[in-house]
């Protein structure tokens, strides 16, 4: 597996497949645990049919962390490739609020000052959390 990172105007809008939201609550970074595994992952998931990449990226930071009042910027395009090539979306958000976590597949969230060592997808989401903190003075 390769992990390519492009600029947002690189990739046309409507090549995007799936979205990964890199999340700040309270200075600690945001990770969710899927109920079916024992390591830790970004809040994020794919696009639905007439959803925008942004409206995706509200969606699953909202059902995976709870998230209820938040600011959500995209920084870049990202790339996983395979056999074949899919792009996704890769935001940050700086969450204000947090609700009650939804009913989902997600068993819990957490916050950890710097990135978990345990992670489900370890090659493309280090390379994203890399990526997001080279543009975090962008960010803030």
């Amino acid at each position: 597996m390769e992990v390519k990172v492009y600029e947002l105007d690189e990739i046309e809008i409507s090549l995007l497949k799936f979205v990964v939201i890199i999340s700040r609550y309270k200075d600690r970074w945001v990770y969710c645990k899927h109920e079916a595994r024992d390591t830790w992952e970004m809040p994020g998931g794919h696009i639905e049919l007439g959803e925008s990449p942004l409206e995706a990226a509200k969606r699953e930071l909202q059902e995976e962390t709870g998230a209820i009042e938040f600011d959500l910027k995209p920084i870049c395009v990202y790339s996983i490739v395979r056999n074949v090539e899919s792009y996704g979306l890769l935001c940050y958000a700086k969450i204000e609020k947090l609700g009650t976590l939804p009913d989902s597949e997600i068993e819990r969230i957490d916050f950890f000052e710097n990135e978990p060592k345990n992670l489900t997808y370890q090659d493309a989401h280090s390379k994203l959390f890399e990526k997001m903190q080279s543009m975090l003075d962008r960010l803030k």
